[in-house]
Parts: structure tokens; C-alpha cells; sequence
């Protein structure tokens, strides 16, 4: 069953754009990350708070991120 919906968005990501939906901030916040694990070595002397930006997560925890996808 997983082989034929992962065919099945491959067929629908080359007719059109798509946009997934889900429950990525509930996800994320099971991981309990606090101020550090948000900035990651990238941005750890950065000027602002980065708590709470979900997005950032792509450049400083892209495992997460991958781990929240595969589930």
C-alpha cells in the first residue's frame, strides 16, 4: 500500500504543485526542542530568539524534519 500512495504523489507532483497539510507544529513540539536545538551550530549566535520558528528547522535540524515525514 505505501509503494502505491508514494507512486501516486509522484504522479500528482509531476502534473501539478502540491501542497501537504498536516500536523507538523503538534509533531514537532513532541520533540521538546528549547532555544538551542532551534538554532542549531548555524545560527547559534544569532541576534533574536529563535524558539518557535518551525521553518528554521529545515537548515538546523533537516533530521527531524525527515523523521516527522517519514511517520
Amino acid at each position: 500500500m505505501k509503494n502505491n500512495r508514494s507512486a501516486q504523489l509522484v504522479s500528482l507532483l509531476r502534473e501539478r504543485i502540491v501542497i501537504l497539510d498536516g500536523a507538523m507544529g503538534t509533531m514537532i513540539q513532541s520533540y521538546k526542542l528549547d532555544e538551542a536545538g532551534y538554532r542549531g551550530a548555524r545560527f547559534r549566535d544569532f541576534a533574536r530568539d529563535l524558539k518557535g520558528n518551525n521553518d528554521l528547522l529545515t537548515l538546523t535540524q533537516p533530521q527531524i524534519i525527515r523523521e516527522i515525514h517519514a511517520a
